[in-house]
């Protein structure tokens, strides 16, 4: 059998070591372990963290697009949200002209957290240990991997 990019199949091993799915796995989990102590000091799950980035960015979003920037299904989204507002950190509101359209605002609270959590991502690169130019390489292979992993099948 032949692949889309000629390989043969018997090109491909199944040792644990030779798994690119492997390496990306332990790095992601190592990266979020690295995370969850900073963000705990900030009262955050990383989940959360990444709704408050898109909201540091943008202030207020609708809850479609909240998701749309993170790829996560709304369902997986409302309860981060939840524990959002309930935490006082935004506010979300039905859209007057369409029900159905959730808005997520920050609140003060939620604009003042921005500049405890600025330390993060110097934190977390430094324990990257990529120079500027590693770092923008890494973000655009896993970038490319996304797009051409979701768009096959």
């Amino acid at each position: 059998m032949t692949t889309e990019h000629g390989d043969t199949a018997e090109a491909y091993s199944l040792l644990l070591d030779d798994q690119l799915c492997f390496a990306l796995y332990a790095a992601s989990r190592a990266v979020t372990a690295r995370y969850r102590p900073l963000l705990d000091e900030l009262g955050l799950t990383y989940p959360q963290y990444l709704v408050m980035l898109v909201l540091w960015d943008r202030d207020s979003v609708s809850v479609r697009d909240i998701g749309t920037a993170l790829q996560l299904e709304s369902s997986t989204l409302s309860p981060l949200i939840k524990r959002l507002e309930t935490a006082g950190l935004v506010l979300r509101q039905r859209r007057a002209d369409d029900e159905r359209s959730v808005t997520v605002s920050l609140t003060d609270e939620g604009r003042s957290l921005r500049n405890r959590a600025r330390c993060v991502p110097t934190a977390i690169g430094d324990a990257m240990g990529l120079t500027p130019q590693q770092h923008e390489a890494a973000k655009d292979i896993l970038r490319l991997l996304t797009t051409n992993v979701s768009r096959v099948g």
